[in-house]
């Protein structure tokens, strides 16, 4: 069994009229259990659970604080290339945009490392654009092994891979992963990756579950936030954490809540996800998942990302740039924008002011 069958028995569900049906009551009720199931996910999702944010909020900080105390681990993003072979409507990376392509030296990956190590983080995101053919998987194992020497965790955010690649880069020094589904919904997602290895929505779907298998510390998924209904969405990446979480007890499991952000191309997003939407999702997965991550990045604008805060969130980005090269002096095009532009050692000082520990360093090798 895979998350795929979990999935399998929602795809009949009435959802419009699941949700149009929940009252006040049934959102009461969920408030005042200490475990939830799917249902009373699903109820927090809905627009009659608008009126009790403010108790959900007060709910989520206590949960959070229980199981995490009052620290928030910082990171960071280093594009190593954005080659990709893949046409996903909605990315600045696809093949057919017109972009500066360009892939890291192991001498310039070096140099980037430095410089970020530099700002005090300990803890890395490496990113690729998908394509195979031009960051293999024995390249990025080759930036591992020079990012050892500055960082004590190094995650990654590339294309899928087999359960055997995921071991092989587990051995050679990665201990967290981050992939993305982008869209749960079978038929949009097919709709919107035009063409590509990309378009394999099963192996995908199944390629978490491949790298709790070969021992990955942490893994990290989510949707695309705009690419489908939101509620159904974020219901979908819940109980796909859920699924994880039960079932690799070894390993750490995490959600990101990406929006869409502007990039290069014109594509724009199926479903509006509000800054009200955001919280609600927020703390619905926080009183679903209590001993869950949860990331907030850059995507987000400063103010927002300081309001979220004691909402659940456990991780955040600093000083991030969506450029291969960024941290150097001639950067290529980002994949999005980001919104939050402060450095390493301003969202130190914001989260000191607001009574969190930044943590740049939450374990090491023996």
């Amino acid at each position: 069994m895979s998350f795929a069958d979990k999935l399998l028995k929602y795809q009949e569900f009435p959802f419009a009229s699941y949700l149009a049906g929940v009252t006040g009551a049934d959102i009461e009720r969920t408030l005042t259990k200490e475990a939830l199931v799917e249902r009373d996910f699903l109820n927090l999702l809905s627009e009659q659970a608008v009126p009790y944010l403010e108790r959900m909020a007060q709910k989520a900080h206590q949960l959070t604080v229980q199981h995490f105390g009052r620290v928030i681990l910082l990171y960071t993003p280093l594009y190593l290339a954005n080659y990709c072979v893949n046409q996903c409507a909605y990315c600045g990376f696809k093949v057919t945009n017109r972009i500066t392509r360009k892939k890291l030296t192991l001498e310039e990956v070096e140099k980037e490392a430095r410089a970020i190590a530099q700002t005090g983080l300990r803890h890395i995101l490496i990113l690729t654009g998908e394509s195979r053919q031009h960051t293999p998987v024995s390249y990025i194992e080759e930036c591992v092994r020079i990012l050892k020497n500055y960082f004590d965790s190094i995650s990654i955010e590339i294309y899928p891979l087999t359960e055997e690649e995921y071991g092989q880069l587990v051995a050679a020094g990665v201990d967290g992963l981050t992939l993305y589904q982008e869209v749960y919904d079978p038929v949009t997602y097919d709709a919107i990756h035009l063409a590509g290895p990309k378009k394999d929505y099963r192996f995908r779907l199944d390629a978490p579950e491949r790298a709790c298998r070969a021992r990955m510390r942490a893994v990290n998924i989510g949707a695309l936030l705009g690419l489908q209904d939101w509620r159904k969405e974020a219901f979908f990446t819940g109980l796909h954490a859920a699924y994880l979480q039960d079932k690799y007890l070894d390993t750490e499991i995490s959600v990101s809540l990406p929006r869409l952000r502007p990039h290069v191309g014109n594509f724009a997003p199926c479903s509006v996800v509000s800054d009200r939407d955001l919280v609600q999702i927020l703390l619905a997965l926080r009183l679903f998942l209590p001993r869950a991550g949860i990331t907030i990045s850059t995507r987000e604008r400063a103010e927002f990302r300081d309001n979220l805060l004691p909402l659940g969130v456990t991780k955040m980005s600093a000083g991030s740039c969506t450029s291969v090269g960024g941290h150097l002096e001639e950067a290529t095009e980002g994949q999005f924008d980001i919104a939050d532009q402060r450095s390493v050692r301003e969202m130190h000082d914001m989260l000191v002011s607001r009574g969190y520990q930044p943590l740049y360093k939450d374990w090491h090798h023996l």
